[in-house]
């Protein structure tokens, strides 16, 4: 396993050993062991699959408080492009994004710490999408910003975009409540 922090250092591309033959690919999709011996202390509680149709775009989703959740996600089928942005008040990336193409053939995972809101788009015919979370899904402590945030300026990759109702009526980045600070996540 190869763990890759990007141009945010705290979100990190983890490259996993896929072993190929005729027969097609293995690999440990997660480990503990390996996530321990990285210093990613994590616990995670709760997985999550979605499939989606091309354009579509889920997202930008974060939950608050005693219910902020860490994301490991990762690509099934297909091809998506995963967006991860620093909420993170006090943060020298306040603002910024994180774009990584996922997909079945590269077999990439991001890794998303919480204080940062998420979301992926849909670039093959369909996708199947897969996310372990460090905490419960909590309708109630759920937030969303608008995909097309004028602030966050994210190319995800797609024309005609499918949007859910629920996700048009997320937030303007400029409006977001403080949630999450930079001074108080530092590791």
């Amino acid at each position: 396993m190869e763990i890759i922090p990007t141009q945010i250092p705290e979100i990190l591309k983890i490259k996993p050993d896929v072993y190929k033959d005729e027969r097609g690919y293995f690999l440990e999709s997660y480990n503990q062991l390996r996530f321990l011996e990285n210093n990613l202390e994590t616990r995670f509680v709760q997985d999550n699959i979605s499939r989606s149709g091309k354009g579509t775009i889920r997202g930008l989703h974060y939950q608050i408080k005693n219910r902020a959740q860490g994301k490991l996600c990762q690509v099934i089928t297909g091809r998506v492009m995963d967006i991860a942005v620093d909420i993170r008040f006090g943060s020298p990336t306040f603002g910024k994004h994180v774009a990584l193409e996922l997909s079945e053939e590269n077999h990439i995972q991001l890794w998303i710490p919480p204080g940062f809101a998420h979301g992926f788009s849909i670039l093959s015919d369909h996708a199947i999408f897969l996310y372990k979370c460090t905490n419960f899904y909590s309708k109630e402590h759920e937030r969303s910003i608008i995909y097309n945030d004028p602030h966050l300026n994210i190319n995800w990759g797609i024309k005609n975009p499918v949007i859910s109702p629920k996700d048009l009526k997320g937030s303007l980045f400029k409006e977001i409540n403080q949630d999450f600070f930079y001074s108080e996540m530092k590791t």
